[in-house]
């Protein structure tokens, strides 16, 4: 089979071409096509026409790889451990949880792995084709390279095609490259430098045809195409770890190392003072059984689960658990301009006319708004059939813009939808507002004739009865409107109409002059004219539109920024995080959209183009991409290398997108962001969040919850570490004095698994704490525990020690009471002191008063629950049976009670002087 680099080099090169050229190279015939046999030769040679299908891992590889973690070897050992000495109940709760998490792993990386198959069906259509001279239709897997197509409005474009003959063909290539708007296509040979966004020649695989026909030939199919690609980007993008997951796999290889360590210590110590093997084994797999939290695995992914619940009521969706925690380390958004930040609802702002200009006001295409004049005074709708105070040019460049489109507005369940071009929707919204609905264009300016867009003189006519009122005149005359660019429709145009309705002759200078100033604010500026026809004309030719026009005025239009959009950005700023926008428009209209959103956009090399990174070194490149704001005319490999650049850069990358070029991107970013409402599937299923609204705002306060989630895990692993650590070494202090052990591994294991469920995981249900958007993000090289939380940790853990030792040896010796007993005191003063430090750790700088004390009545409930579980295990004689211990008197709860609250006194010292001290 032919080699598919080189075909996509041939393809590469077909814009350069001119049709005759290209259709010589490729071998075929415009009229004829290719003959059946010569297509199926081609077929052989060169595939099917499909994306290929890429090498994935076996499901069962992909279920073994969910055990490959460190944190899943301690659980393991902790089964084993727990199987070992008997205790086959607890054995199995933990295999349970690590089964239950690779579960879940499983099927969220199949999931992931779908979104080479939704690719690959993009392109599963039937395609019409010349063969042996007859237009037939076959199944788009069969076509080859010099295949002659044919296309028209609503197909989907079956492969990369150069285009040899056309009619008004315009083609929705949004999804492959950022462009907002319908490219109009045209026969002509360009610079082999010209990006794909603007080869106005080819039409690729995947995008939809909008409007207008063509003939094509097919320069390449499959994975030599745009498409395949992508597809290929999409393949190699690599499915990061999360900041989460690579702190816990970090810490549960220090946390392996040191349970083994000190378990083999205590083992060795005890051999070496002449203790029984049997027991210094039973001690050590105890010390084992203390110090590892079998309860943080199943706590995270509670915690995680929380947080997409969170993130679900506030329109996003989260298809991978640990990127709940991956937002809130994020400290680069590469957001979308179109639909994310902006409303993707083009929407007319400024009228202009000879005589004045004026203001829309209202966004999208609902009616809602008004007209007025530029100090605001409403002009009001158009109610009657006489004059209206706008004036007669505002008139009727509202109506022509409104008169001459094809669009319709439809309005469903109270919101306002739009068939055809956004731009043609946009100035229907602009004259409804003023009261020039549908009925009033049927009724006094009825079509009689059209010509269409077209994109050589860049304008479209239509021929009208002219039922318009005219003060004294008859009014059932001809008319012809016309509007499109500036530079187009202004050579036809001769005169310009006055508020008054007289005509006068055209002050260019004028009209161009408010074009300039237009557009710099980042506007899309269409024109508006008419020329009235003598007698009742029927038909219109384009030939006759080159001159005799009168121009009513401009439309400027833009697709307004959401409102929410620069108050999230701003807020992202004040967090610490680096927005960038990335958009298909050109680098003006970017620079002044990204103005109006706050971005700062004066600095050097604040705005940048894809291209001009492109040429950039590798160092220079990832400077300016330090600095830049706003990444216009950016491709798909572009965009993959942007983030590539970025993690390269240590930052942890968001990135956002809605169309199949964006694929790449979001699977290779730290946590990629599809769009819900406007997203293909391609961009979902490459995505871990999807956001419901399309809403940056969304972005924001994911971020927000996901900063959350993290601290409430920390707040956690702060609260069960002390535990594991003071138990263990309760153990080890045990084992290296040769004395009792003050607690058994039956009432470590109770005390490890019911305070993690019962109190530990409470902690996830914190709310958030004030001030969370006003830090900057965490540093990705910031281990999962500072040097503060380390030695606070520390301080707790030998505060636990100390009591439980203290204790167990006072009861035993001065209490009068058996060994079980003082077992049973210090296991529950080990509970005690985890209570009394559960209200501490609701928040880690401030005092626990500060925190809004019931703030979180899950922490009460937990507290209560395990109050009534101390209980039990104490005073219930079954339980005593099970876990050796016996019912203590009021002077031993008291005692406890005690210890656990001038612990609570140490470590509400220690929090007050380290904040302090910062």
């Amino acid at each position: 089979m032919t080699d598919q680099k080189a075909l996509r080099e041939e393809q590469r090169a077909a814009h350069e071409l001119s049709a005759e050229a290209a259709v010589r190279q490729l071998g075929t015939d415009v009229h004829q096509g290719l003959s059946s046999a010569e297509a199926e030769q081609r077929l052989e040679q060169y595939g099917p026409n499909v994306l290929p299908q890429a090498g994935t891992t076996g499901p069962l590889k992909r279920l073994l790889l969910q055990f490959h973690n460190p944190l899943i070897y301690v659980l393991l050992v902790a089964a084993a451990v727990a199987l070992a000495i008997g205790e086959t109940v607890d054995s199995a709760v933990i295999l349970g949880v690590v089964l239950a998490n690779a579960a879940i792993g499983y099927v969220q990386e199949s999931k992931a792995e779908s979104a080479l198959d939704a690719l690959r069906a993009m392109v599963r259509t039937q395609a019409r084709v010349v063969r042996d001279g007859a237009a037939r239709e076959v199944d788009s897997e069969t076509l080859v390279p010099g295949d002659v197509v044919l296309i028209q409005s609503g197909d989907k474009v079956p492969a990369d095609v150069r285009l040899l003959r056309l009619a008004e063909l315009r083609v929705d290539e949004s999804a492959l490259t950022g462009e907002s708007d319908p490219v109009s296509k045209e026969n002509v040979a360009l610079p082999a430098e010209t990006v794909v966004a603007d080869r106005r020649n080819m039409a690729y695989s995947g995008a939809l045809v909008t409007s207008g026909n063509g003939t094509g030939v097919v320069v390449a199919t499959g994975s030599g195409t745009e498409l395949g690609e992508i597809h290929r980007l999409v393949g190699s993008a690599q499915m990061l770890a999360t900041p989460l997951t690579r702190k816990l796999s970090a810490f549960s290889k220090v946390l392996t190392f040191a349970i083994l360590a000190l378990a083999a210590f205590a083992f060795v110590v005890g051999l070496a003072r002449g203790d029984d093997a049997a027991l210094t084994f039973t001690a050590a797999v105890a010390l084992a059984v203390a110090a590892i939290p079998e309860g943080l695995p199943a706590v995270v992914t509670i915690t995680l689960a929380i947080g997409v619940s969170r993130m679900a009521r506030r329109h996003a969706v989260i298809r991978r658990l640990p990127c709940v925690e991956t937002l809130g380390s994020t400290t680069v958004i590469c957001s979308d301009k179109t639909g994310t930040l902006t409303q993707n609802e083009m929407t007319v702002h400024t009228v202009w006319t000879p005589d004045g200009s004026f203001r829309a006001t209202g966004t999208g295409y609902a009616p809602h708004g008004e007209l007025q004049d530029l100090d605001g005074r409403p002009l009001g709708r158009h109610g009657s059939d006489s004059g209206w105070e706008g004036g007669e040019a505002l008139h009727w460049t509202l109506l022509i813009g409104a008169a001459c489109n094809d669009a319709r507005l439809t309005e469903h369940e109270e919101s306002w939808h739009l068939v055809g071009d956004p731009t043609e929707g946009a100035l229907l919204a602009s004259a409804h507002k003023a009261g020039l609905t549908p009925r009033y264009m049927n009724r006094h300016l009825p079509r009689v004739d059209t010509v269409p867009f077209s994109s050589k003189r860049r304008r479209m006519a239509t021929l009208h009865r002219d039922r318009v009122p005219h003060g004294e005149q008859a009014a059932d005359r001809t008319v012809t409107l016309v509007k499109g660019a500036v530079e187009g429709l202004l050579p036809a145009c001769d005169r310009e109409m006055a508020a008054d309705g007289t005509l006068r002759p055209l002050d260019r200078e004028a009209v161009e002059e408010a074009l300039h100033e237009l557009a710099a604010k980042g506007l899309r500026v269409l024109a508006t004219g008419l020329r009235r026809e003598p007698g009742s004309a029927e038909t219109l030719s384009e030939d006759s539109l080159d001159e005799g026009f009168v121009l009513t005025g401009l439309q400027a239009m833009f697709d307004p920024p959401r409102e929410a959009a620069k108050e999230s950005i701003r807020a992202c700023h004040t967090a610490g995080i680096d927005v960038k926008m990335i958009t298909g428009d050109h680098v003006a209209t970017a620079k002044a959209i990204a103005t109006r959103l706050g971005l700062p956009t004066d600095r050097e090399n604040a705005v940048v183009s894809g291209a001009e990174l492109s040429e950039l070194p590798p160092d220079e490149y990832r400077e300016t991409l330090r600095g830049a704001t706003v990444l216009a005319r950016v491709s798909p490999e572009q965009k993959l290398r942007m983030v590539e650049a970025l993690q390269a850069d240590e930052q942890v990358v968001a990135m956002t997108g809605d169309g199949v070029n964006d694929a790449p991107a979001l699977r290779q970013a730290d946590i990629g962001v599809a769009m819900g409402h406007s997203g293909t599937e391609v961009a979902k299923e490459a995505s871990d969040a999807i956001l419901l609204d399309d809403n940056f705002a969304t972005i924001e306060a994911a971020v927000e919850e996901g900063r959350g989630v993290f601290d409430n895990l920390s707040k956690f692993i702060v609260w069960i570490l002390p535990t594991n650590m003071g138990q263990g070494l309760v153990i080890l202090t045990a084992i290296v004095l040769g004395s009792a052990l003050p607690v058994l591994p039956t009432q470590i294991l109770w005390v490890n698994m019911t305070t993690a469920v019962l109190l530990g995981l409470m902690l996830a249900f914190e709310p958030r704490e004030r001030g969370i958007m006003e830090r900057p993000p965490r540093s990705p090289a910031q281990p999962l525990l500072t040097w503060g939380l380390a030695l606070r940790i520390f301080l707790v853990g030998i505060l636990i020690v100390a009591a439980a030792t203290w204790l167990f040896e006072w009861e035993r010796t001065n209490g009068g009471v058996s060994e079980e007993a003082a077992r049973t005191s210090a296991m529950n003063v080990i509970i005690a002191i985890q209570v009394f430090y559960l209200f501490s750790c609701r928040s880690l700088t401030r005092s626990a008063w500060r925190t809004g004390f019931f703030s979180n009545p899950w922490i009460f409930l937990g507290v209560g629950l395990q109050v009534l579980a101390q209980l039990a295990i104490t005073y219930i004689p079954v339980m005593n049976t099970l876990f050796q211990t016996e019912p203590l008197s009021l002077e031993a709860w008291l005692r406890i009670l005690a210890l656990a609250a001038a612990a609570s006194v140490i470590i509400a010292l220690d929090k007050h002087l380290r904040r302090n001290m910062t």
